[in-house]
């Protein structure tokens, strides 16, 4: 028992006044959102360095993992049976998110499924926990994940919720639809207008706001993902356009050029992102389009925005079955 208590006190100093950092970080709460210094550095004094959030971040599915292999991470038979399950059960309200929307039932499911298993594991570290140590033990992205933890103390404050005792991701991310805490101030709805926006209970409110999210995106109700394309030549590899990044476009006529041939008619000035996938025994070839593009706003990977994509078809051809 002693010796517990050491370790927790030892802990507990993970972030006081001392840290680099840590000072400023209060400073800027108490002037820009009126907080009071002293409850600011309590919270941060009882937040905890979590070795493995580091490890993880260094360590994402999406750079580590072949296409074949992430994919089979997320969709799987049980995932499907548990999406159409849930679809049956709130399929109201998902009809409602699509009126209002104009977001596809099996889109929402699919985010919600790959994120969390539907609800099943929305995260086993304190968002408080989380969000401290990568904004101030995590040089990469201190900046980004500081902002975070501002946003955090905000949110939790107009929400009246104890911000030491929400669970979320390693990153931060809360709740049926993982949104980080930036997110949840800009896109997290109150869908079925109790005055509260809960995210983490509320599977109502965390549709309406994975709705949100893709509307506010640009999302377009009907349109394409990603098409096939089959490739010849040597100049195809030419066209592959994801190494100069997620903006990165070519349009279809220059990639007919170049060797890729998609597997439906497109027009010849549509503007497209082209990239292979490692699929095991062959390369995959694609042409994603914009609401491809929408998807990989809430991660940015197109491995993440694929298996979302083709998640969601299996989910909605389950559910016709």
């Amino acid at each position: 028992m002693v010796s517990a208590l050491l370790a927790s006190g030892s802990l507990a100093q993970d972030y006081s006044a001392e840290h680099a950092g840590v000072p400023d970080f209060v400073q800027k709460m108490q002037l820009e959102y009126g907080f009071n210094a002293q409850h600011v550095q309590d919270l941060l004094d009882q937040a905890v360095r979590q070795e493995a959030i580091l490890k993880a971040i260094a360590r994402p599915a999406e750079r580590v993992k072949p296409w074949h292999e992430y994919r089979a991470i997320f969709i799987t038979d049980k995932r499907i049976e548990q999406g159409v399950a849930f679809w049956n059960e709130h399929a109201d309200t998902l009809a409602r998110a699509e009126k209002e929307y104009g977001v596809e039932p099996e889109i929402i499911l699919a985010i919600m499924g790959v994120e969390t298993s539907y609800g099943g594991n929305m995260g086993s570290y304190r968002v408080i926990d989380a969000l401290t140590t990568l904004g101030f033990d995590y040089p990469p992205r201190a900046d980004f994940f500081r902002r975070q933890l501002e946003s955090y103390l905000v949110l939790t404050r107009e929400q009246q919720m104890d911000p030491l005792a929400l669970k979320g991701s390693y990153a931060g991310a809360m709740g049926y639809g993982q949104f980080i805490p930036s997110s949840y101030q800009a896109f997290a709805v109150d869908f079925d207008g109790d005055g509260v926006v809960d995210i983490w209970n509320n599977p109502v409110d965390a549709i309406g706001s994975v709705a949100n999210y893709f509307r506010q995106h640009n999302w377009e109700h009907g349109a394409d993902i990603a098409i096939a394309a089959d490739v010849s030549g040597d100049q195809f590899a030419e066209g592959v356009t994801l190494e100069q990044g997620l903006e990165a476009r070519k349009t279809v006529g220059e990639l007919r050029q170049l060797g890729w041939t998609p597997r439906v008619t497109l027009d010849a000035d549509a503007e497209v992102m082209a990239f292979e996938f490692d699929a095991g025994e062959q390369m995959q070839y694609w042409l994603g389009l914009n609401n491809l593009y929408v998807i990989t706003r809430y991660n940015r990977s197109v491995m993440y925005a694929m298996v979302v994509h083709q998640l969601a078809d299996l989910l909605r051809e389950a559910r016709q079955q």
